[in-house]
C-alpha cells in the first residue's frame, strides 16, 4: 500500500482538493491519500465551501474530509509528502528527524514543472476563480503523480 499526504497551511483549501483529485485517479486498494495542514487553525473543520464547490463541479465529493495538523509521525505513515508552497515546505522540513524524512517532501507542482518549486497559490482570500485555477493546477500535477505511481 502506497501512502501519499498532501499538505497546505490550514488543510481546508488546497490540500483537501489535492487529496480528492488524487484519490479519484488511483485505485483505492493500492493507495491511501490523505491531507493535513501545517497550522491547526481549522482542525476538525470540513474544507472551505469554495473547495467543496469546485470539486463537486468536477464530480468529486470532498465534503466529508476533516482538517488536521501535520505531525511528526506522518513521516512514518506516508511514503510521499506533497506540499503546496515554500512556507509549507519549510514548516514540514522543520519537523523532519533525518534525511529519510526530508527525502519524502516535495513541492506538488514539481511534478508539472520539475525542480522549479512553483507554489500553488492559496485561494482563501480570493474569489471563486482562484479555486478553479488551483483545481486545474492540482489536477494536472495529480495526473502526473498517478501515471508515475500506477
Amino acid at each position: 500500500m502506497t501512502k501519499i499526504l498532501m499538505v497546505c497551511l490550514g488543510n481546508i483549501c488546497r490540500s483537501p482538493l489535492a487529496e480528492g483529485i488524487l484519490k479519484s485517479k488511483l485505485p483505492q486498494n493500492n493507495f491511501t491519500v490523505d491531507s493535513a495542514g501545517t497550522a491547526n487553525y481549522h482542525s476538525g473543520s470540513q474544507p472551505d465551501q469554495r473547495s467543496i464547490a469546485v470539486a463537486r463541479k468536477y464530480g468529486l465529493d470532498i465534503s466529508n474530509l476533516k482538517a488536521r495538523q501535520f505531525v511528526v509521525s506522518d513521516f512514518d505513515s506516508f511514503d510521499y509528502i506533497y506540499v503546496m508552497d515554500e512556507s509549507n515546505y519549510q514548516n514540514v522540513l522543520s519537523l523532519a528527524r533525518n534525511e529519510d524524512d526530508k527525502a519524502k517532501v516535495e513541492f506538488i507542482l514539481n511534478e508539472t514543472y520539475p525542480n522549479q518549486n512553483h507554489p500553488v497559490p492559496d485561494p482563501y482570500y480570493g474569489g471563486n476563480e482562484g479555486f478553479e485555477n488551483v483545481y486545474n493546477m492540482l489536477d494536472e500535477a495529480c495526473s502526473i503523480i498517478a501515471k508515475k505511481l500506477n
